[in-house]
């Protein structure tokens, strides 16, 4: 089921209301402005990696991926009743969260007919109870019947592998560098720098350039 944020992220993009939904050959495209297709995508990417990677050989392709940096809970007794409270979630998004879902995404992304963009938002998502008997205690006693776009916070470009780079804010002159390195300067444990490391490699950001006791030594490309 089609989300609010993912229909108000199409709107925001589109041309106009009549570039949403456009038909071209057997996809369909979220957005048309100008001459670039517009990807909106609230899931993983790797359920658009076919569809891009065909998509770029003919045409100048946006994919835009919403990563939630707030979201305010709003809790409604019954799927009919009104919303009865609201607050703010502790949870917060990074830009960061983006290379977990990129690890599906390397053989398409670098390509020189693509744009990523990371839309930096806050949303706010609203449930209702979940009649349906829980099998385990940590199953959620709810289900997400919208998630709603509040604002954009900020976006960001990317277009080249030096530009997934820079997201983690190490100086590209520094060589070598392992992953605790990268742990380091994003503030993230090490099994998240490694998928970091993954990403960056197989997109040619970093190359590996020999090993040490503290494991794969790098530097950026």
């Amino acid at each position: 089921m089609e989300t609010s944020l993912h229909q108000q992220l199409k709107l925001h993009y589109a041309a106009d209301q009549s570039q949403t939904e456009v038909v071209m050959g057997r996809y369909r495209i979220d957005a048309i402005r100008d001459d670039e297709l517009i990807e909106i995508q609230c899931a993983s990417l790797s359920a658009i990696k076919p569809k891009i990677k065909a998509l770029v050989k003919r045409h100048r392709v946006r994919v835009v991926k919403p990563i939630v940096m707030r979201t305010r809970i709003a809790k409604k007794k019954t799927a009919k009743g009104k919303i009865h409270t609201r607050r703010m979630s502790p949870k917060r998004g990074c830009v960061l969260d983006l290379f977990e879902d990129l690890i599906y995404f390397t053989k398409v992304f670098p390509s020189e007919n693509l744009t990523l963009e990371i839309a930096l938002v806050h949303v706010e998502q609203v449930r209702v109870p979940d009649r349906t008997r829980r099998r385990r205690r940590w199953q959620k006693d709810y289900r997400v019947e919208d998630v709603k776009l509040e604002s954009i916070e900020s976006s960001i470009e990317l277009q080249t592998a030096a530009d997934l780079y820079q997201l983690i804010g190490l100086d590209p002159s520094r060589t070598p560098f392992t992953t605790e390195d990268i742990a380091q300067a994003t503030g993230r444990p090490r099994w998240f720098a490694q998928k970091i490391a993954y990403v960056l490699k197989h997109t040619t950001a970093i190359q590996p350039i020999g090993r040490n006791r503290s494991g794969i030594l790098y530097r950026a490309a």
